[in-house]
């Protein structure tokens, strides 16, 4: 009932979203003798703002064209290398560029598409050969594809990691991106278990939830305070007929949007005003960086019931991996079997979603890597979303990635 409600809402506000646009449209038509008044802008504004906030959204695009290597300009295409049924691996070719180090950006599977990573992948293209993971919206996935949940989760990275090397012939570095932090961790351990020859040759983890029980946020505390049965009874629903995976169990992504948004109203509510002023006066540019944030920070997809509810028991209320007990089908995944894939940490000191210190649990947990193999970087000042993306992302945090990657790249 609850996916169907929502669907009865989105088809309303898609068609109200519609309207408003026209309005708006209309109101700024130069025969239309109201858009000279001292309301016609004002109104004009709203309607711009609500046809904004209420439009449906799909799977963005990233985009790209060209980057820059080495002061040239390189044009940019995208190759999808691996398919399967829940993900693939996707390649930023840079036409006429034949070397870089080999970089795997492993994207979030927690509600948002990994073009969230856009302003990521675009800093990090000059320098690397870059690839990503490319989750699918499981409300896609037909149910013959059977489940997916967090050991599979762990799998996909290990092939993807493989397929990279294979591609390249090199053992490829990894940027786990908040989530996939504590599974792209479980994997570059169970490779080195394996002393798998594309063991990942540095893993760098950016504010992910590692230990949860580190200086706790919101959301560690909501997945604490609750038993795992209310998780299941309160924010599982049934994929609708309309979609390929009806049926399917999920977590649905506009709960997950929902519940960040709510967490910082008042951030959001001053942004979508700033956004009206902005049009108000005429600045579109202005209120066109906010349109792109929101356009992108709206666009939701489903996770499987399995995955989320796998996830919330293992990392947010066993803490599993930090205590040596996280087990992958069956098998202890053991951090101190990490031996020669270097580790590099990053917080922020204004996150809110993973507290200080939680990321930084891996270099502590992987007691078989030399201290001169592990790094920590504070980025003061930085947020959640600032770590990855914007101006602070690029200038601050990015400079340390790279160093840190091209510093082991001499390792075996």
């Amino acid at each position: 009932m609850l996916y169907d409600a929502y669907e009865m809402q989105r088809s309303f506000l898609a068609g109200a979203s519609k309207l408003a646009g026209m309005g708006a449209g209309w109101l700024h038509n130069p025969a239309n003798p109201f858009a000279y008044s001292s309301m016609g802008p004002v109104v004009a504004a709203g309607l711009e703002v609500f046809a904004h906030a209420a439009s449906p959204r799909g799977k963005p695009e990233f985009g790209f064209q060209s980057t820059k290597v080495a002061g040239k300009s390189a044009a940019v295409r995208e190759e999808i290398v691996l398919r399967k049924p829940f993900g693939q691996l996707k390649h930023f070719v840079r036409e006429g560029v034949e070397s870089g180090p080999r970089l795997l950006i492993v994207a979030p599977m927690s509600g948002h598409y990994a073009t969230l990573l856009r302003g990521t992948v675009e800093r990090m293209l000059p320098r690397f050969d870059v690839y990503i993971t490319d989750w699918r919206d499981a409300k896609l996935v037909p149910l013959s594809e059977g489940r997916f949940d967090l050991d599979d989760y762990i799998d996909y990275l290990i092939e993807f990691i493989e397929t990279v090397g294979e591609t390249t012939g090199e053992r490829p570095n990894v940027l786990a991106v908040c989530q996939p932090s504590v599974p792209a961790f479980a994997a570059t351990a169970l490779m080195n278990q394996d002393h798998n020859r594309w063991r990942p040759r540095t893993l760098t983890m950016m504010g992910g939830p590692v230990d949860t029980r580190k200086a706790p946020t919101a959301v560690n505390t909501l997945a604490t305070e609750r038993a795992h049965s209310w998780f299941q009874n309160n924010v599982v629903a049934t994929v609708p007929m309309i979609y390929p995976a009806a049926g399917r169990k999920v977590y649905p992504g506009f709960l997950q949007l929902a519940g960040f948004m709510t967490m910082n109203l008042g951030s959001h509510l001053i942004s979508h005003w700033e956004m009206f002023k902005h049009l108000v006066a005429g600045d579109e540019e202005s209120a066109a960086q906010t349109q792109q944030f929101y356009g992108e920070y709206r666009s939701v997809c489903d996770m499987t019931a399995e995955f989320y509810l796998q996830t919330v028991d293992a990392v947010f209320q066993r803490h599993l991996l930090p205590k040596g007990k996280l087990m992958h089908r069956g098998r202890r995944v053991d951090p101190a079997a990490i031996r020669d894939t270097a580790l590099l940490a990053v917080e922020g000191e204004r996150d809110d979603i993973s507290g200080i210190g939680q990321t930084r649990a891996a270099l502590d947990i992987a007691t078989g890597l030399p201290k001169s193999r592990k790094q920590y970087l504070l980025a003061r000042d930085v947020g959640h979303y600032g770590i990855f993306n914007g101006r602070k992302w690029r200038e601050r945090i990015a400079p340390v990635v790279e160093d840190f990657i091209e510093a082991n790249a001499g390792s075996r």
